[in-house]
């Protein structure tokens, strides 16, 4: 328990930011390339090349990270936030190299920053 609150499968969240950003020009590598690092200071991970995950604890610390982000973003370029459960993240499907993965482990505490 933390707070007098019990955490939930259900109210444990995980961010997923998908983009495609351009990077025609030096001026649009450098904005990609610093979002990029942003969402890694922000405590993200990157899943793949263009694809990051973070761990939060509830829809109200989804919401400041949506807004940080939205304070962040590359001149050009599309973004796309999702949010899902701790429990629906634990049942993602992962292929790599055309071998199904193990699920994920998911964080044994949660970090608050």
């Amino acid at each position: 328990m933390t707070g007098g609150t019990l955490l939930s499968g259900y109210r444990l969240m995980w961010i997923m930011v998908m983009f495609d950003l351009p990077t025609d020009t030096a001026l649009q590598r450098r904005d990609a390339g610093k979002f990029r690092h942003f969402l890694l200071d922000e405590g993200f991970e990157r899943s793949q090349f263009s694809v990051y995950a973070r761990f939060v604890n509830g829809k109200e610390a989804f919401q400041t990270r949506v807004n940080r982000i939205g304070r962040n973003l590359p001149e050009s370029g599309d973004v796309q936030i999702l949010n899902f459960t701790d429990r629906q993240y634990r049942d993602i499907v992962h292929f790599s190299d055309q071998n199904r993965q193990a699920a994920r482990k998911n964080p044994g505490q949660l970090v608050l920053f």
